[in-house]
């Protein structure tokens, strides 16, 4: 498309929704000079989940040169404890990123999530980014629009600060667990086996016996599990249930969560003399795949395309992964300031479905390797096969099967098949007698 002057006119591009996985987006395509206009509805909720990252966030974070600023609110992460048995100490595994680096960033950081979604949104609208400040609206394409699917309401088109008629080449749904594209397009989704319900909340005045910024993940010893992340001032505390056992705990999430710490000795040592600073935030439905992640002039991206369970920490991840996968796919077109014709957007959208597809495949398949005690049986079983003097043989097998499950669960290979057939073969032929029941998540 070219302007009245001839001149090649920039992709015009439109968002809606501006938490991580809009905001990148928009920031990486003004900076490759798209047009690009963000909608935002201008809900920023106290507590949001997903305070902690995985180590293959920091490149991400260092293209969008924002590392430096997100260090400055946020506290490393060197590592995670898994505690099998929360009466146990001798059942603590300690991971420590810096044992499978260089493959893996040696560290990743944990985040108030507010203010790194601030941060973002703040940085593309400095780029150019054209903010809207709305609730934007998509419906169904009629038949007298041929080329699209889904468009934007003439509402939420007029409300663009743009000339008028600028209409958008590509949509995107970055709406998170909302789904909007998939609601109104009726696209239906795949879900995981669990349903579950989660309460935290930030605590001060509590007790630490770990390392600064470790985040620990305990099995709850009547079911579920928790987690304990350390913020720079604040810890959050999180508990995960089934909707049966979460009920059995109290009526509303706040009785829920103070009486999970009450009840269980691990948290009860951490938290049971601190101070809850902040309201108790609550979220279910933990695992989702969109069955379809794209269409004729549409895509979708970070949560509104699929979630994953947060044991493993992806969440930011996967929202700043899929921002960054679907901007290379514009870029060839966005390089040269140009509008691709149907065919070949439909064919870079299809490229980007298929590894945004694939990428959440993986983190789903691995989650349930812990979620049904395999993972913490292979860890078992590999403490008993090294023994108490292990030799070279067996430190450099262990330390060679460690560092694919480092890379794995660190997302800096999630998708590798070499990496996923190495623990699938382990999940099957080396549990040596270690029962996975004793180690599942109920």
């Amino acid at each position: 498309m070219n302007g009245v002057d001839g001149s090649p006119q920039p992709m015009r591009i439109a968002i809606v929704g501006a938490g991580p996985s809009g905001a990148a987006l928009a920031l990486l395509l003004a900076r490759q000079q798209a047009d690009v206009a963000l909608f935002d509805d201008g809900r920023h909720p106290e507590l949001i989940v997903g305070e902690s990252m995985v180590p293959a966030v920091v490149p991400i974070l260092r293209r969008l040169g924002l590392e430096d600023e997100t260090a400055s609110f946020s506290r490393v992460k060197p590592g995670v404890s898994f505690i099998w048995s929360p009466i146990d100490p001798g059942s603590r595994v300690v991971v420590t990123f810096r044992r499978f680096a260089p493959s893996v960033f040696p560290y990743a950081y944990n985040i108030p999530r507010p203010r790194f979604d601030d941060l973002l949104l703040k940085t593309a609208i400095a780029c150019g980014v054209r903010h809207v400040p709305i609730r934007a609206q998509l419906q169904p394409a009629v038949s007298s629009q041929p080329a699209a699917e889904l468009v934007l309401s003439s509402e939420a088109l007029a409300a663009v600060p743009a000339p008028r008629g600028w209409t958008p080449d590509l949509i995107v749904d970055a709406t998170g667990r909302a789904r909007h594209a998939a609601r109104v397009l009726s696209i239906p989704a795949r879900v995981g086996p669990r349903k579950d319900v989660a309460h935290f909340a930030h605590f001060e005045d509590f007790r630490w016996d770990d390392a600064p910024g470790q985040v620990l993940i305990a099995r709850g010893h009547a079911g579920g599990w928790s987690w304990c992340i350390p913020l720079q001032e604040r810890l959050s505390i999180g508990i995960v249930l089934n909707q049966d056992d979460a009920a059995r705990l109290g009526r509303g999430p706040d009785e829920r969560l103070d009486r999970a710490i009450e009840t269980d000795p691990w948290l009860s040592s951490i938290a049971g003399a601190g101070r809850r600073v902040t309201s108790v935030a609550t979220y279910s439905n933990y695992q989702l795949i969109s069955e379809r992640g794209r269409g004729p002039g549409w895509a979708m991206v970070g949560d509104a395309f699929g979630f994953i369970d947060p044991m493993l920490s992806p969440g930011v991840f996967l929202a700043l992964r899929s921002a960054e996968l679907l901007a290379d796919a514009l870029g060839p077109w966005l390089g040269r300031r140009a509008v691709p014709s149907r065919s070949e957007l439909d064919g870079a959208l299809a490229s980007y479905s298929e590894q945004q597809t694939s990428m959440l495949t993986a983190w789903f398949e691995l989650v349930a390797y812990l979620y049904d005690g395999r993972l913490g049986a292979l860890m078992e079983s590999g403490r008993k096969w090294k023994g108490n003097k292990p030799g070279f043989v067996k430190l450099a097998l262990e330390n060679y099967i460690s560092r694919h499950v480092g890379l794995l669960a660190s997302g800096a290979s999630t998708t590798s098949r070499y990496s996923r057939g190495i623990l699938r073969f382990m999940g099957r032929h080396a549990l040596y007698g270690v029962d996975p029941k004793m180690y599942a998540i109920r």
